[in-house]
């Protein structure tokens, strides 16, 4: 971002946090003019009432929904807005489907709000705007290791190959059955014997050993 932005859309649930940060936005960004949704539905009536962002701080555990289920479409409609994840989640289970959506940056609230601010004034140096603990996960799960410590796509049978690449494009437990025509049963058990081989504990960590194999592209 070459400027500072002019217009931001705040999408945060709780109105202390929402006056926090909206506070933050300002000092940071004099004049900027910030639009505040409380849920996704009021962020999708914004958007389609054809709101242009240039900022978005989206949190992620709201009313009636996941915030990550508006990072895809505010990035289609408004590809020049910066969207920064805001929130208190910092699993993989959470940071890599909203980096995977679109976002842009991953800000952990509880953090000091200097670094919050820190993070903010990298906007304008094209810096991106992570935590330091989002950017030590994400160096982790990308970090190359010793091929003999890291799970070879040979170590899955054929159909357990065909599971993982379905798992990483976000298909669930009924979709697999019906996908694959096997029983949740079944699909139960692939995951299991999946995890199990790949040393993981979580989809998002399968999806990031399926990337690893060359099974998907994240």
């Amino acid at each position: 971002m070459d400027a500072a932005p002019r217009t931001a859309l705040l999408l945060e649930d709780l109105p202390e946090v929402a006056a926090w940060l909206a506070a933050l936005l300002a000092r940071h960004y004099p004049g900027i003019d910030i639009q505040h949704a409380p849920t996704l539905g009021v962020a999708r009536q914004w958007l389609d009432s054809g709101l242009q962002p240039q900022l978005a701080l989206i949190d992620l555990g709201l009313p009636d929904g996941d915030g990550t289920q508006l990072i895809r479409p505010l990035a289609q409609r408004c590809p020049g807005c910066t969207i920064v994840v805001t929130t208190l989640f910092g699993d993989d289970a959470h940071v890599f489907p909203a980096l995977r959506a679109g976002a842009h940056g991953y800000l952990l609230k509880d953090q000091p709000e200097e670094r919050l601010g820190a993070a903010l004034d990298g906007i304008l140096r094209g810096e991106p705007p992570l935590s330091p603990a989002i950017a030590k996960r994400l160096l982790r799960a990308f970090q190359p290791v010793a091929a003999d410590d890291t799970p070879g796509v040979e170590s899955l049978t054929p159909r357990e190959r065909e599971v993982l690449v379905l798992v990483s494009k976000g298909c669930r437990l009924p979709e697999l059955s019906e996908k694959l025509e096997i029983s949740r049963h079944t699909v139960s058990d692939h995951l299991k014997s999946i995890y199990r081989k790949l040393n993981v504990n979580s989809r998002a960590e399968a999806t990031l050993e399926a990337a690893r194999m060359g099974l998907v592209q994240l």
